[in-house]
Formats: C-alpha cells, sequence, structure tokens
C-alpha cells in the first residue's frame, strides 16, 4: 500500500506513551510525513503540555501507569477548551471491549499494537480531516449566526423606522385637525362666560324690577331651577375650559414624545420625554373600570444630555409599556391587597445618567432573561406581542447612545430595568 502524501502544513500531534521506544518509532514515522511531534511519556505530563499549547490531534497510550489513557481521554473531553481535539487510542489490546471503552471515553479512533505505517498516516489523516471540516462548519455556523443576527436587527430598525415616520404622520395630522378647533373653543370660551354673565345679570336686573312676575314666568323658572342654573353653568364653564386645555396638553405630550421635527443628537432635558410619556401612557396607567397602576417618581435632578431625544423617548414608552403588560397580567392572579406600582428612580453622576423601572408585575421566567433583548423574542401567547419593543429599546441604549441596558426579574415578584446613558456622547 503507498503511504498518503506527505500533508503541506505543519500539523501537531501529541504522542502520549509510557515506552519510548514507541514513541520515537511513531516521531520518525510522523516527521518523515511533515509533522511537528510532541512526545508525552505519562498522563499527567501529557495533559499539561495540551493546556500549554493545544496540539491537533493526540495519539493515546491506554496502559500507562498511575493515570490511564481513558482517565487522560475523559479529562480533556470534559473541558471545553480542549473537547475537540481529536484522540486516537493506541493499545496492544485487541479486544472488542476495550475498543467500545475507548470510544466511550471520547476517543474518535483506534489503533492496535503492532504499528502498521500506512495504518496509521490514514487513520491520522482522515481524523485531521474531519477535525478541520468540523472547525470549518462550526466556523460557517458562527458566520450565519451573525448574519442572522444583523438581519434580525436591520429588520428590526426598518419596523423601527416604518413606525416612526407613521408616528409622526399620525401626531402631524393631528396636530393639524385638533390645533384649529381646540384653539377656537380655548379662545371663545372666555367670551361665552361673558356673554352668560350678561345674560345672567340681566335676568336678575329682570327679577329685581319685576319681582312679581305673572304666573307662565313663575312656572318657567321653576321647572328650570334658576338658582341651580346659575351655578352648574360657572361649572359647565370650567369642565369645558379644563378639558380644551386637557387636548392641548394631549397633543403638546404626543409632539414632545414623538419628536418629529428633531434629528440627530442634541443637548436635552430627557426627564422632559420622561414626562410626556407618562402622560401619553395615563389612560393605560388610570384605566376607567379597571385597579390604576401607582408611578412613584424619586427623580433628581438630571443635567441635559447629548442624546436623540426621539429615540430615548421610545426607549422609556417600550419599557413602560412592558412594566404595564407585566403587572396588567399578575392582576388576573394576584391577592386582593396587591397594589400595582411602577417605581421610576433617576440619578447622575459625572459621567453618565442612570434611569431605573421597577414594576411588582409577573416578572421574567429565568430561562427567557437571556433572550429578553433578542429580535422577535417574546414569551407572550401568540398575537400578544411582536417580540421588538425591548430589542428596539437595547439597539437605541446600546448601540445608538454607547449605553448600557440591563434587566434583573425575580419570577411572580418584580423586574428592573437599568437604563446608563454617558454624558459624552459626541454631537453630530
Amino acid at each position: 500500500m503507498t503511504p498518503p502524501p506527505p500533508t503541506t502544513t505543519k500539523t501537531d500531534i501529541l504522542v502520549v506513551d509510557d515506552i519510548p521506544d514507541n514513541i520515537r518509532f511513531l516521531a520518525s514515522m510522523l516527521k518523515e510525513q511533515g509533522f511537528n511531534v510532541r512526545p508525552a511519556i505519562n498522563g499527567q505530563i501529557a495533559l499539561r503540555a495540551v493546556q500549554a499549547t493545544a496540539p491537533d490531534l493526540i495519539l493515546l497510550d491506554i496502559n500507562m501507569p498511575n493515570m490511564d489513557g481513558y482517565a487522560v481521554c475523559r479529562q480533556l473531553k470534559a473541558d471545553p477548551q480542549t473537547a475537540e481535539i481529536p484522540i486516537i487510542f493506541l493499545s496492544a489490546l485487541n479486544d472488542a471491549q476495550d475498543k467500545v471503552k475507548a470510544f466511550e471515553a471520547g476517543g474518535a479512533d483506534y489503533i492496535s499494537k503492532p504499528f502498521f505505517v500506512e495504518e496509521v498516516l490514514a487513520r491520522i489523516n482522515h481524523q485531521l480531516q474531519l477535525y478541520t471540516l468540523q472547525r470549518q462548519l462550526a466556523d460557517r455556523n458562527q458566520q450565519l449566526q451573525n448574519t442572522l443576527g444583523q438581519l434580525q436587527r436591520t429588520q428590526s430598525q426598518l419596523i423601527q423606522s416604518e413606525k416612526m415616520t407613521a408616528l409622526s404622520q399620525l401626531v402631524g395630522g393631528l396636530a393639524h385637525e385638533l390645533n384649529n378647533p381646540v384653539t377656537f373653543i380655548k379662545g371663545n370660551i372666555a367670551y361665552a362666560r361673558d356673554y352668560f354673565k350678561d345674560l345672567i345679570d340681566l335676568v336678575s336686573l329682570y327679577q329685581q324690577e319685576y319681582p312679581e312676575p305673572t304666573p307662565t314666568v313663575k312656572t318657567a323658572i321653576a321647572d328650570l331651577d334658576l338658582e341651580f342654573l346659575y351655578d352648574d353653568l360657572q361649572q359647565v364653564m370650567q369642565s369645558m375650559g379644563a378639558g380644551a386645555e386637557r387636548i392641548g396638553n394631549i397633543v403638546t405630550g404626543l409632539q414632545d414624545f414623538s419628536r418629529a421635527d428633531e434629528k440627530g443628537y442634541k443637548l436635552a432635558q430627557i426627564q422632559n420625554g420622561l414626562v410626556s410619556t407618562l402622560k401619553i401612557l395615563e389612560y393605560r396607567l388610570q384605566p376607567e373600570g379597571e385597579v390604576p397602576i401607582t408611578v412613584a417618581q424619586n427623580t433628581a435632578d438630571l443635567p441635559a444630555l447629548v442624546c436623540n431625544p426621539g429615540q430615548l423617548n421610545q426607549v422609556f414608552f417600550h419599557l413602560l409599556t412592558n412594566s404595564i403588560e407585566a403587572i396588567r397580567a399578575q392582576l388576573t392572579t394576584s391577592p386582593p391587597n396587591y397594589q400595582p406600582q411602577i417605581q421610576i428612580v433617576t440619578q447622575a453622576t459625572a459621567e453618565q445618567i442612570t434611569l431605573e423601572v421597577t414594576d411588582n408585575g409577573v416578572g421574567i421566567e429565568p430561562q427567557h432573561q437571556p433572550h429578553i433583548f433578542e429580535p422577535f423574542f417574546t414569551a407572550k401567547p401568540i398575537g400578544q406581542g411582536s417580540g421588538l419593543g425591548l430589542a428596539i429599546a437595547y439597539q437605541i441604549v446600546v448601540e445608538e447612545h454607547q449605553g448600557e441596558l440591563r434587566c434583573t426579574s425575580q419570577p411572580g415578584e418584580s423586574t428592573t430595568f437599568t437604563v446608563q446613558l454617558p454624558r459624552t456622547l459626541p454631537l453630530s
């Protein structure tokens, strides 16, 4: 049989055998084929040699004093750093049971003594080719994983961009449609109040000049309950004014939230965005007919921060929405004395600004916690979550603002999201 052709690269092979003649024979044969050979005369030396420099392949004798080849192999396979190195067992034993034991220990192949050059080289080259292919496959898999992750991030960014564009258009349309009638109502309420006052004064003057009205007028006054009408009319006018003012505040909050007219990074007060986001979510925090959610704020006076305000408003929105949904889920199984609450804490140092959002909702299961910032991951039932909110928040904080976004959770008790933003992000 013709020996396999010499290898073109210096492949490193560790030969482990307690008999020096066996090592010399294998080393001489392998060096002729272009391999780099390192000897080890027992299991302990072999383990130290592998830890110092991992070989491409190991030829491992089974019968050695103190530590046999099976023990060496099991120890190498238990270490993730050395588990993938192919091991070919060497033994004078040729019993089928010994071969099974060798494979069970993690061996890739088995060569019986005495050695045949062609067989040794063929088995070595076969295992090296398999090892090379496995490494190439692992590299390709990693590349595919990286590409898939990038595609998912790009897709979520595109979806986020579309959502922001749609939101900006919606806010622009609402502002245009609502501002004019709201301004009209607010501007005319003062005139209406004055006109009603003039009419009331006229009726009062009429009562003074004609204290004894006709029976028909007396009946009309009784039916109208004129005294109540005087008092209630003032309340009606105040309610109308307050309603118009609230509509105006909602429009302003929407504009502050979306920041449709702002692009890029600038110096901004992020607590303004937090306030407007809470205002936008008030209908979910204080829904009619449902248990209200208390928002406890321990917010320091934050300095202005170089940031993209519109993007950070999206972060606040997604984190608060996540907390609201966690609390609403907890309400379905909570005891009667359960008090739903979201705590917001902010603080600032010379280097960074920190925001913490804590809820006492259902929490996040341990197996889900490592994945919550991955695009399209959701533990909610189908149709109740897209898996994009937290992924978008993570991208904005980590990738766009060079900050950190972390989550700690106790299932069934609480969840805390911590946002840390640097104060030194360069203006762009």
